[in-house]
């Protein structure tokens, strides 16, 4: 009987388990602390989190390749004997180990399926009307792209390859779906910890942001009152997402597949003709998608692929990028100024980042802290939503390059 327990312990989770992978256990519990008791994008870190928990559990195998060691049985009947002799074989093959079921959740990453799907959700909760009305939003989404860049040239110079670079430098888009995207096309190793840094800042939003729009901006310039936005036409709003997919498809065409599907999805909300789609795709299908995407990509972060001096290069990395993209968004705001007859808050230059709508949300609350009487939210919203068009063309700039 004492055998029989000991080999049971043997057997065990708790007996396999290495250092590593209890670090990572403590980690995922970490993330979903912050997730659900501090309310930190809990769509996205619990079934990251919860991926990541999975994965790091000694023998779950839940990330397991199939066994790719095929069994070959040939079928003893004469016409599979007639056929040998023509060199012909009846046979069949049989997989051993079928793998984990997140393995075949993560090929909807590993494909490139998922991130689009969420771009197609996303497309259909935006509303572009602010972006429509004041097109000068769109300097300041492209400003906040600034971040990607940058931290590209310091990736290469940390000694990351072009693929490896890009990859952490999307991170400044603060857009996980796009993140995820890319990273897939040009350098799948390193999505563990690239999607588990891009959607950690993205739910830090509310921390990061406000210090470094503070610190660039006075008081005077965060109490900046800004004009109300013209209404924007039905019409406008229909044409809008098809001539964006147009002029960017055909000038960057290897952003058509993440720009397609948000202009699909916005296209679904605002043609009025198209209810039921729209509502599947910001509803059940952007759900579903959410749930597969979160839980696979966190199931990548095995302790013995996350625990490395790379990832913390990338963690640092990733957190240059997103300060960057927010500061370089504030400047420029800044610098329009001098030219602009009706100022703009700086503070929209940090919404250029494409959190939607946390990084508007955070402009409006500082701005209303210097100001109780400013209502920024709609002004903060079109710079917001330049921001996924900037990411998802920064995107395709460096697919294209490096893909």
């Amino acid at each position: 009987m004492g055998q029989i327990i000991v080999e049971f312990l043997q057997n065990t989770g708790f007996a396999a388990m290495t250092w590593q992978q209890l670090v990572m256990i403590i980690v995922s519990c970490i993330l979903l602390y912050l997730a659900i008791g501090r309310g930190f994008e809990p769509l996205l870190l619990v079934p990251i989190a919860f991926g990541m928990l999975l994965t790091n559990l000694p023998l779950a195998g839940v990330m397991d390749y199939p066994d790719t060691s095929l069994q070959f049985q040939a079928i003893q009947t004469q016409e599979a004997a007639i056929n040998a002799q023509n060199g012909l074989f009846n046979a069949r093959y049989i997989t051993n180990i079928p793998g984990g079921l997140i393995h075949y959740l993560y090929q909807g990453n590993k494909l490139g399926i998922f991130p689009p799907l969420i771009f197609l959700g996303v497309g259909a909760m935006t509303d572009f009307g602010p972006l429509i009305a004041n097109p000068k939003s769109l300097l300041l989404g492209a400003a906040a792209q600034f971040g990607i860049f940058f931290t590209f040239l310091g990736a290469i110079l940390l000694g990351f390859d072009a693929q490896a670079a890009s990859a952490i430098g999307i991170i400044g888009g603060a857009d996980g779906p796009t993140a995820i995207f890319l990273t897939t096309q040009l350098k799948p190793e390193l999505l563990g910890p690239i999607a588990v840094a891009a959607y950690s800042y993205m739910a830090l939003v509310p921390i990061i942001q406000p210090p470094i729009m503070k610190a660039l901006t006075t008081e005077k310039e965060r109490q900046i009152v800004m004009k109300q936005l013209r209404v924007v036409s039905k019409k406008e709003k229909i044409v809008f997402p098809i001539l964006v997919t147009i002029l960017v498809s055909l000038l960057l065409p290897s952003a058509a597949t993440l720009i397609g599907m948000l202009m699909l999805g916005n296209l679904f909300k605002e043609s009025g003709v198209t209810d039921r789609l729209s509502k599947t795709a910001t509803n059940e299908l952007i759900n579903i998608v959410t749930i597969f995407l979160g839980v696979s990509v966190g199931a990548t972060a095995k302790a013995e692929y996350f625990l490395v001096s790379e990832t913390l290069k990338i963690i640092v990395l990733g957190i240059v990028a997103f300060g960057v993209g927010t500061g370089s968004g504030v400047v420029l705001a800044k610098v329009l100024n001098k030219f602009l007859k009706d100022p703009i808050n700086p503070l929209m230059g940090a919404a250029g980042v494409s959190a939607v709508p946390m990084a508007a949300r955070v402009a409006s609350k500082v701005g209303q802290e210097a100001n109780p009487s400013n209502f920024l939210l709609m002004h903060a919203m079109g710079p917001n939503v330049a921001g996924v068009i900037g990411s998802a063309v920064a995107a395709g700039v460096l697919l294209a390059l490096f893909g």
